[in-house]
């Protein structure tokens, strides 16, 4: 069966391609560049190029029978200044993936969302709890539960299949570009400091094979949240620090000092134009406490939680593989 990835170069879309041609589904992939392309179709991926709100193109690469379109492209900056570029990815890319799967036939439409179309509650989200990310100040968890409410609204016109996945915090072999930062700060000595929230921490690996099982299953309309270990950021930085051999932090920072130094570098971002290093919006997440319930995903999809311990021991042997690492 032909299914079609977007956001297929990707952290989580890498892995989704592998789950998916490891199950024997020919896989099409949709992206950006035409770069992104060539390395696809050089390791056998037939990909499209074309912007998430191109309809045409996006109809163009649903033309052969399409059996499943993953919506796995996502813009998760947490910057102000990135808001409208986010909107346009989430919300209008959304609406238009959507609409191009709904006109060519596609049976299934998985969506990955995030635990963030939730807003931060101070409780364990289950697929039940209120999503109240849609009336949140933080533009990612706005759009995600904007985009979250059209794949509802397609669901209910009943010309395709919809499933919602909701990762949370995803770790994992491949990383280069996201949590992998923070293994990077702390194997060269950087790291000012942990912030005293706490996450749930997925790896990657079983989040791709939730999204397989997602199409292969009869869970049509349903929305799974696929959590993890749960543990304080400050842990999460012992964890790997431990791992690399190197100091780690004897306490959190206080939430107060980095909100102030984020809205001093909000405020610089805000006259020279350019992403500050730490943003409110990151802050307010990083001092939240994430708690998860991933009981419905364990059951009817049989995703796994991989030991915090052991998540961090492979993503730090994958960047040390890579020679991104200075610890042996």
């Amino acid at each position: 069966m032909r299914v079609l990835v977007t956001g297929a170069t990707g952290f989580l879309g890498g892995h989704l391609l592998d789950a998916l041609r490891a199950e024997g589904a020919q896989v099409a992939a949709y992206v950006r560049s035409a770069d992104a392309a060539q390395r696809l179709r050089a390791a056998g991926v037939e990909a499209f190029v074309g912007a998430l709100d191109d309809g045409e193109a996006l109809r163009t690469a649903l033309s052969a029978p399409t059996d499943a379109l993953f919506h796995v492209a996502a813009d998760t900056s947490p910057w102000r200044g990135h808001a409208e570029r986010q909107t346009r990815t989430n919300v209008d890319g959304t609406r238009a993936v959507l609409a191009a799967a709904e006109a060519t036939g596609v049976r299934r439409f998985v969506h990955t969302s995030s635990v963030s179309a939730y807003g931060r509650q101070d409780c364990v989200l289950t697929e039940d709890t209120p999503r109240l990310g849609a009336q949140s100040w933080i533009n990612y968890e706005r759009t995600k539960a904007i985009a979250e409410e059209l794949v509802d609204e397609a669901s209910t016109r009943g010309r395709i299949e919809t499933v919602i996945l909701n990762p949370a915090h995803i770790l994992g072999p491949d990383d280069r570009h996201n949590w992998a930062r923070l293994f990077l700060l702390i194997d060269q000595g950087k790291l000012p400091g942990a912030p005293p929230g706490s996450g749930t921490f997925a790896d990657v690996r079983e989040v791709a094979l939730a999204h397989v099982a997602a199409w292969r299953r009869p869970v049509a309309g349903k929305r799974f949240l696929l959590g993890g270990e749960h543990a304080p950021f400050l842990e999460l930085v012992r964890v790997i620090a431990g791992t690399l051999g190197r100091k780690a932090p004897a306490q959190a920072l206080p939430a107060a000092l980095l909100r102030a130094h984020a809205r001093m570098l909000d405020l610089i971002a805000a006259i020279t134009r350019r992403e500050p290093s730490l943003t409110p919006q990151a802050v307010a997440l990083t001092c939240y406490h994430l708690r998860v319930d991933s009981a419905r995903a364990m059951r009817e999809l049989d995703y796994r939680i991989t030991p915090l311990a052991r998540l961090v021991a492979d993503t730090c042997d994958w960047l040390r593989a890579q020679g991104l690492l200075q610890a042996r």
